[in-house]
């Protein structure tokens, strides 16, 4: 019998809905009210109905879930914000000390006074990966990883085979909305995949973490289809156009997220899995108290943990605190005690770091420690070896720092058998035979060698890296074989490469040389930022290198600056700033960006057009910019510009492009169908609270950055 197409679309289309709402109970709060053979039968029939009909198949239906066929490769994507990391606390002590430095920072911000207590939200640390998900009009359409916190890789076909992560959010949801939180293994899940991997002869995964990294940074979406991921979400970090509100099926347009704890139950509201096990707390001893109980029962949870999050409660005083270069002064990580374990220490080695640090490293018999086998641990200096007493042939206890890094932390003594030997720190370079130097006053010995091959491969490691100029398939092997045969001597050779260079090397093919080529070809353009942290320049991170970018604009307008101008920049402190103007007082420094520029690598920007002036040496165009130093919010779409292209336009006028509206905002930019930033403006200037904030429409957005509407921007 032929089936009538209009009744079967409304029936795919209730199929849809039924199967999202048991989704949601089955995944999410865990009261399935339906069996697991009834679902499948809700599924397949849907199923035959899409291949029946393929344009009835929507992109959140959810038999999309099972993945696709393998994606090209990994693009990147922008984060509407930039994703900081956490200051970490050992002890209570630490978080004693976190809750001080809040109410004093809130006090000199003219917020809540050092002596009012101070309200926190803790959550549970996920040991996992963390991930981003954008939606447009209530629709899942992009996923990402964190990467370096402004750029990461998406992984939008794996992240939507995630059975918690909603594909449509429900009516009334914002029209945009961007999430952050975490995908992670389950236990069980973890074990049973290792099963498989360890009978069908393949490398066993680390541990839950590097599972579901590797899970997700797939190409094939059906390989994390089938691996059973899970998620929590935790922070919104952009909305637009309406509020984040409601309950899972109708969402209350008028109310607005004032708190860590309402985001979360708002979250909640919109179908996300939000973790249940989080603690509203009136004090940091309240804190205390629940970071005590999760220490003890954590081995209790079918997932992996490795400590817990403690936010401010208040946004506006999140807002008031702001960040650090690196990370929010409103939330800190409370590190659960290491585990530990005990071995033998077979050997002291020392390697050469990319700056000539010289640092012992324990080479160990291999045991399992924190999830994950170890073999050796950093020893970090002389100093270090000498007061823990650790020698050769030693029984230890070793710990992962932060369940990440191993470390000795003590020699059992009383199990030395008398063989045991004290370790000395070479005299001479294992690596160039140069003299090997303690300066008085540091901790840490240096190779003195200038041309240090370890300091060498080293440099060039970082400068490849991911973070960096991330130039794939360039691994230390073939590093190593390109300084080894002379075809370069620093990083800067690798863009003078040819072909044929790369062709000689020993088991190098055609097809490998040839995308080797095309791979250094591709990162001539990179971002000036990846350029700045490439170069290895000592305390000069990821995030600083984005804001030296920012600010300056060009290597030659960085290498020019003063120390005044360069501690002006609100995360750039006194030692950053004596390290950059040590790098750039070295001749060799020099000569090494020359070379870069003569391989074509760009190392500032595009010269400004229709013959305006370039900005003077030591002064960059984002400082001399109209909007520089301030802090500029779009609500809406502009007519002729994308929201990327006018944050774009404002960091290079010397702005700074927020997602929320706060009493440090200069300006909020108001296109067409705004969101409740621009009713949060006109409460901060209804209120008479002492602030810049001034609301401007597109076209005095325009005349205050002197181009018109009508120039193409």
């Amino acid at each position: 019998m032929t089936q009538d197409p209009k009744e079967e679309a409304a029936r795919a289309e209730r199929l849809r809905e039924a199967l999202r709402r048991h989704g949601y109970l089955y995944h999410v709060l865990d009261r399935p009210e339906i069996s697991d053979a009834e679902y499948d039968a809700l599924m397949r029939e849907l199923a035959t109905i899409e291949d029946r009909y393929p344009e009835l198949r929507t992109p959140d239906s959810p038999t999309q879930r099972v993945g696709g066929p393998p994606a090209a490769g990994f693009g990147t994507v922008r984060h509407p914000v930039s994703l900081l990391s956490l200051d970490n606390a050992f002890s209570e002590d630490d978080l004693r000390d976190f809750d001080r430095r809040v109410r004093s920072w809130l006090g000199e911000a003219g917020g809540s006074g050092a002596g009012e207590e101070i309200e926190f939200v803790a959550e549970l640390k996920i040991d996992g990966l963390t991930v981003t998900a954008r939606y447009e009009n209530g629709l899942f359409v992009q996923g990402a990883t964190r990467g370096d916190g402004d750029t990461g890789e998406d992984i939008t076909h794996s992240l939507k085979t995630v059975r918690t992560l909603p594909l449509r959010l429900p009516e009334g949801a914002p029209p945009a909305l961007v999430v952050r939180g975490e995908c992670f293994m389950p236990v069980v899940s973890f074990q049973k995949l290792n099963r498989e991997r360890e009978e069908a002869g393949e490398e066993l995964f680390a541990n839950p973490r590097n599972a579901a990294a590797g899970s997700l940074r797939q190409l094939d979406p059906r390989i994390a289809a089938a691996r059973n991921l899970d998620s929590f979400i935790y922070q919104v970090l952009y909305s637009e156009g309406g509020e984040v509100a409601g309950d899972q099926r109708q969402v209350e347009s008028q109310r607005q997220v004032e708190s860590q704890w309402q985001a979360l139950e708002c979250l909640s509201d919109l179908g996300f899995k939000v973790n249940p096990e989080r603690r509203f707390c009136r004090d940091i001893g309240e804190v205390i108290e629940y970071c005590r109980s999760w220490s003890e029962k954590r081995a209790s949870l079918p997932y992996e943990i490795d400590g817990l999050v403690i936010k401010v409660n208040s946004i506006a005083a999140q807002e008031a605190l702001g960040a650090r270069a690196k990370s929010p002064r409103w939330a800190i990580a409370f590190k659960f005690p290491a585990e530990q374990a005990t071995t033998r220490v077979i050997d002291i080695i020392v390697q050469v770091g990319r700056t000539g640090a010289v640092t012992p490293t324990a080479i160990l018999e291999p045991v399992r420690v924190a999830g994950s086998t170890v073999s050796r641990a950093t020893l970090h200096n002389e100093d270090m070896i000498r007061q823990k007493d650790i020698r050769i042939g030693d029984t230890v206890v070793i710990q992962k720092a932060g369940d990440v890094i191993p470390e000795v932390v003590r020699s059992l003594t009383e199990l030395r058998a008398g063989a045991e030997r004290p370790f000395e720190m070479p005299v001479r370079c294992p690596e160039c035979g140069s003299e090997i130097v303690r300066p008085e006053g540091e901790a840490v010995a240096r190779c003195t060698g200038p041309a240090c091959p370890a300091q060498r491969r080293e440099g060039i490691i970082h400068f490849v890296s991911r973070g960096a100029m991330n130039i794939e398939g360039l691994g230390p092997e073939i590093i190593a074989r390109l300084l080894e045969t002379g075809k370069i001597r620093d990083a800067a050779g690798l863009y003078h490469l040819t072909y044929d260079d790369i062709r000689s090397l020993d088991r190098m093919g055609d097809k490998s040389a040839q995308n080797l080529i095309e791979a250094v070809d591709k990162t001539r353009r990179n971002p000036l930022g990846r350029l700045i942290f490439a170069l290895g320049i000592r305390h000069v991170g990821e995030r600083a290198a984005g804001l030296l970018a920012r600010r300056f604009g060009s290597l030659h307008r960085l290498a020019a600056a003063t120390f005044d101008e360069l501690t002006s920049i609100p995360e750039i402190g006194p030692r950053i700033a004596e390290s950059l103007l040590a790098y750039f007082r070295e001749e060799a420094n020099l000569d090494f960006i020359d070379r870069l520029e003569r391989g074509g690598v760009v190392t500032g920007e595009e010269a400004p057009a229709g013959g305006e002036p370039a900005p003077a040496a030591g002064e960059s165009a984002a400082s001399a910019g109209p909007l520089s130093g301030k802090t500029v919010v779009l609500t809406g779409t502009l007519a002729s510009l994308g929201r990327r292209e006018v944050e774009e336009l404002i960091t290079g006028l010397g702005g700074r492009p927020s997602g929320s509206v706060s009493k440090k905002t200069d300006y909020v930019i108001v296109g067409e169908n705004p969101g409740s930033k621009l009713d949060k403006a006109r409460e901060i200037l209804a209120s008479g609270v002492k602030t810049n904030l001034q609301i401007l429409n597109q076209d005095e957005f325009f005349e205050l950055i002197g181009r018109g509407t009508g120039l193409g921007l």
